[in-house]
């Protein structure tokens, strides 16, 4: 079976938060013309809007691309100093895991 498209995760995306073309537009900026042109696939998403768009619709880049490390294959275990949910942490965590996928495709070192 073959692994689903951007376009399909894009659009997967704005389903599962229950967000519409026009809301995300209005929210990222973005037209909703190249929106539906990306979930279509007859338009190729810049970096730049799919990490909007994730913003958005509450997924993380890694997500909206099929790639990275999915937020279901990190164990979790944190223990807080200032009162912190477990929820601040998996989000703040899951933000460094989208920055590192971000960053891998944009072909950014890790070595300094």
């Amino acid at each position: 079976m073959p692994s689903p498209s951007v376009g399909q995760l894009v659009g997967a995306a704005l389903e599962s938060s229950n967000m519409s073309q026009r809301s995300v537009a209005d929210e990222t900026g973005i037209a909703q013309a190249a929106i539906s042109r990306i979930i279509n696939g007859t338009r190729q998403a810049k970096t730049t809007e799919l990490m909007l768009i994730a913003q958005a619709t509450g997924h993380t880049y890694a997500q909206l691309t099929g790639g990275g490390i999915a937020e279901d294959q990190i164990s979790w275990a944190a223990r807080s100093t200032d009162g912190s949910g477990m929820a601040a942490m998996k989000k703040a965590v899951m933000d460094f895991m989208d920055l590192d996928a971000y960053l891998t495709d944009q072909a950014i070192s890790t070595s300094v």
